[in-house]
């Protein structure tokens, strides 16, 4: 949390989880990449479903970048199973062009480690959407972060969630950070509803995803979380206009500021010794902004 405020560069606004018809989304790839650059995004991740009834995709969206936007090569890959039986959905954002086709005998586990090795940030998708324990998270020994709102889960299932899962993560000692997405497949109105803010020296594919992978960012549906400091025990932060700013950390330790249109609070970090801590800033629409852990 601390390192992306006080870190070199600046925030730059992506989309890490979407679809074109390269799989199951209804657009081009170009067409998706166009709105999103219209939508005012500085990058996007373009992450077909990495299956063979696809021929497995990873769709190559280097021809629509420019100066003011690119993109990350990935996909959502699957393997067996979860602890319901089901496919595994893993995000691998950053993966090589010529990341070759999951196995037969490839699970879930070995499929994102695969994916690390391979130079990959690796996020656990929409955990509350298929009803993913703590077990399975733990399980993903590879992953660098969990989705912790999905935007097309929110419009059509009202299952967004993935902070539970992050935070038992978090209690059981992982240092995982989270991330929001669309994961729009331009099918219903699911784009444009939760991103991230990445901090880099440059906008290039290798200077966000290395800033990935170091939790240099924070995600939001909205509101902006514009400067973190620590005095002592005290957190100060700067946001846009909110009405609430959290702190919450392991078990039901938490501090928070309530207010009309506030832009500032100091937050007591006393609560958190020895354990770790996250801000939620909540916006008067109930749009959420979420930090990184910070690990006192």
């Amino acid at each position: 949390m601390l390192d992306t405020f006080a870190s070199a560069g600046k925030f730059y606004r992506g989309n890490l989880h979407t679809h074109s018809n390269r799989s199951d989304g209804a657009l081009e790839p170009q067409d998706v990449c166009r709105r999103y650059k219209e939508a005012g995004y500085d990058f996007l991740c373009l992450s077909d479903h990495f299956l063979e009834s696809f021929d497995y995709p990873l769709t190559d969206t280097r021809p629509f970048r420019d100066e003011t936007f690119t993109t990350i090569i990935g996909a959502e890959l699957h393997a067996p199973d979860t602890h319901l039986g089901e496919l595994w959905h893993i995000l691998a954002v950053g993966l090589p062009l010529d990341f070759a086709a999951t196995s037969a005998t490839e699970t879930g586990l070995q499929l994102a480690r695969r994916a690390a090795e391979a130079g990959a940030f690796v996020g656990i998708a929409h955990p509350q959407w298929y009803g993913l324990n703590t077990e399975d998270g733990l399980s993903i020994d590879a992953a660098h972060a969990v989705e912790i709102y999905n935007h097309t889960c929110e419009m059509l299932s009202a299952r967004p969630d993935g902070t539970m899962l992050l935070d038992h993560l978090l209690n059981e000692g992982r240092k995982l950070t989270g991330f929001a997405a669309d994961d729009a497949h331009f099918k219903a109105d699911d784009a444009f509803g939760g991103w991230v803010h990445v901090k880099a020296e440059e906008l290039t594919p290798e200077a966000l995803l290395a800033a990935l992978k170091a939790g240099r960012y924070y995600a939001s549906q909205g509101p902006e979380i514009l400067s973190v400091t620590r005095d002592g025990d005290q957190l100060h932060v700067e946001t846009t206009h909110v009405r609430s700013v959290a702190l919450v950390g392991r078990a039901s330790a938490s501090d928070v500021v309530h207010g009309n249109g506030i832009t500032s609070a100091t937050l007591d970090l006393s609560k958190f010794t020895g354990s770790w801590c996250r801000l939620v800033v909540t916006a008067g629409d109930g749009k959420r902004a979420w930090s990184q852990p910070e690990f006192l």
